[in-house]
């Protein structure tokens, strides 16, 4: 029945349009996820009243708070923009349990796209700041550079963690195998610590991105709706009000920050959900 199908329509338009919206503006309107949120409590509404039960629309609203919470969270502590936010949020009212037809998941539905759309989200702003870095030599100058001044902190580093790894490894072969076996634990000890020096590698290279190109110094008079004043601890854009402030004031220039269109990341994510099922598993089997 096509009925049944009109929150994930919803969902997956919604969500593209965002996207799309984030990648040519920096900025998605908050009518759009107002839309698909109000289209979820109408669709669970009619639904818990044809069934004459309240965990249809429970269940919307549950799912719809908590990741509206979450989003909130990301918000305050300067992580997403507002429109981030409402968006996971209206997926979550418009899909409280999974879609019939499509990949059946271990964990519930909405719990799943949640997971998925950070680990979705992650792997994409690598890309993209990996992209933005080749475009710009600044960049990649700045991270070798900074590399380079950090070098004795990472071998110190290393040498620290080997040593806590082995010896690590050392304490669970006598456990689960009842002996110490040097050769196993020291091999057991590089997977870890290989994985520590990459993560940190990848940390210093997105903190020079952020320092050396999602930083720009703009004239107020090009400055334009939904700029993002460095200033402002929040992912919020200026008003209209605030622009014609500022160029009342003496300034004639500000600081603005640049940032990852995070908004692609919700359609792909419901895409993976969808016909994938939990990615979390493949970062186990990884492991």
């Amino acid at each position: 029945m096509v009925f049944q199908y009109i929150p994930l329509a919803t969902a997956f338009i919604g969500t593209t349009i965002a996207a799309i919206w984030d990648l040519k503006t920096t900025e998605v309107p908050d009518q759009l996820p107002y839309i698909m949120i109000a289209v979820a409590l109408l669709f669970y509404g009619y639904q818990s009243f044809i069934e004459w039960s309240f965990w249809p629309i429970l269940n919307s609203v549950i799912y719809g708070l908590v990741f509206l919470g979450f989003g909130a969270f990301m918000y305050y502590i300067g992580q997403w923009g507002g429109a981030d936010a409402l968006i996971l949020s209206a997926v979550g009212f418009l899909l409280p349990v999974a879609p019939q037809g499509f990949t059946q998941n271990i964990l519930p539905f909405p719990v799943s796209y949640f997971i998925n759309t950070f680990i979705v989200g992650a792997v994409y702003m690598l890309l993209y700041t990996f992209v933005f870095a080749l475009r710009d030599r600044k960049i990649l100058s700045g991270f070798v550079t900074d590399l380079k001044a950090s070098v004795n902190v990472m071998v110190i580093g290393a040498v620290g963690l080997f040593i806590l790894f082995y010896v690590a490894g050392l304490n669970i072969n006598k456990i689960f195998y009842g002996s110490v076996d040097f050769t196993r634990a020291f091999y057991m000890s590089l997977y870890p610590l290989f994985s520590v020096v990459v993560l940190y590698i990848v940390w210093r290279f997105a903190k020079s991105v952020e320092l050396h190109g999602f930083r720009k110094r703009v004239p107020i008079s090009k400055l334009k709706v939904g700029d993002m004043l460095l200033s402002e601890k929040k992912l919020i854009g200026v008003t209209e009000e605030q622009i014609k402030a500022l160029k009342n004031s003496n300034k004639t220039h500000v600081n603005i920050k640049l940032g990852v269109p995070f908004a692609v990341a919700f359609p792909i994510a419901l895409l993976v959900t969808l016909f994938y099922g939990d990615l979390i598993l493949v970062l186990i089997n990884i492991i």
